[in-house]
């Protein structure tokens, strides 16, 4: 499907095109991509609207069009605030995607022979709606990502001072209840960004189109998504160690708990021993019983050779 977006479709228009050299430039030239908060939408629903590639739907929007991609992400071309307003209410999406902390915003203009990317401004050789989908594609991850890394690091921040707490006293002053809820909300964090790690890796849709992967890469490259990865990875590991020390603080405690019990019932069963046996002396010592009658055989052997009846 071709979108609304062609170079052709606004040259007859003077306010919106500048002819310069051999390409023009767009009043409205700006990229942009916004995550969608809680995005859920059935399959079905998705593949209707539009042409789907893969992960990917392109949405033709007045004066342009917009990408939608099943994680959640929306990147949208040329396309003004008003239009991207009411695409959102036709999607029934709430329009606050539009004031949300992930975003990503660059410019973009068609003229020459190349792609280029620079000073944040992407520069297509041509109309063609795949070259802009794999562009959408690097766009998408480095929000998503945004949104990764914000996440871990505020896991890791919300918990940094146990570690500390550790060193100082040499355990974690929590009970057994408060520590299975960090640990939760760990396991949580960082089994959320496992499950979707693989949308950080190179989209599918190249396996099929794999002479648009230079686009791909190259704004990879610009904002930076394989340095952000690794620095994401490591503070997943940051978080994975965090939440082995209070698996092993947890084990710990639960041990202790246990040997407690452990010396707790040797003890009841020492003490009840004893008052039996002390109960055998005296009622023998009374006269009450004789050795034989002694059920326990502990001191049956020494009533018997003491007294004899």
């Amino acid at each position: 499907m071709k979108a609304l977006f062609p170079c052709e479709f606004w040259a007859h228009n003077s306010a919106v095109f500048n002819l310069i050299g051999l390409g023009m430039h767009i009043s409205n030239d700006r990229v942009s991509a916004f995550i969608i908060p809680d995005f859920d939408m059935p399959a079905e629903q998705f593949a209707s609207l539009g042409s789907q590639y893969r992960d990917a739907v392109q949405i033709d929007v007045f004066g342009g069009e917009a990408w939608l991609f099943d994680y959640g992400v929306i990147v949208f071309w040329g396309v003004d605030e008003d239009e991207k307003l009411a695409l959102l209410h036709r999607l029934k999406l709430n329009d606050a995607v539009l004031g949300g902390e992930h975003q990503e915003h660059l410019r973009f203009a068609i003229e020459g022979d190349t792609l280029k990317l620079q000073r944040d401004t992407i520069v297509l050789p041509s109309n063609d709606d795949l070259l802009r989908l794999s562009i959408s594609h690097a766009l998408a991850q480095s929000v998503k990502l945004d949104e990764y890394e914000e996440k871990a690091q505020e896991t890791i921040a919300s918990y940094a001072h146990l570690p500390k707490a550790l060193a100082e006293t040499g355990k974690i002053k929590l009970s057994r209840r408060a520590l299975a809820k960090i640990r939760g909300h760990l396991f949580s964090t960082k089994s959320d960004i496992f499950l979707h790690y693989g949308l950080l890796d190179t989209p599918e849709f190249f396996w099929e189109y794999p002479d648009y992967e230079f686009a791909y890469t190259m704004t990879s490259r610009y904002l930076d998504i394989r340095p952000r990865v690794e620095l994401l990875s490591n503070k997943l590991d940051v978080i994975h160690e965090l939440f082995e020390m209070l698996a092993d603080d947890l084990n710990h405690k639960h041990s202790s708990f246990l040997e407690w019990i452990i010396i707790i019932l040797i003890a009841f069963e020492i003490a009840t021993f004893g008052a039996e046996e002390l109960k055998a002396i005296l009622m023998w010592y009374q006269g009450r019983i004789k050795p034989n009658e002694w059920k326990g055989p502990h001191l049956r052997p020494y009533l018997a050779s003491v007294r004899h009846w």
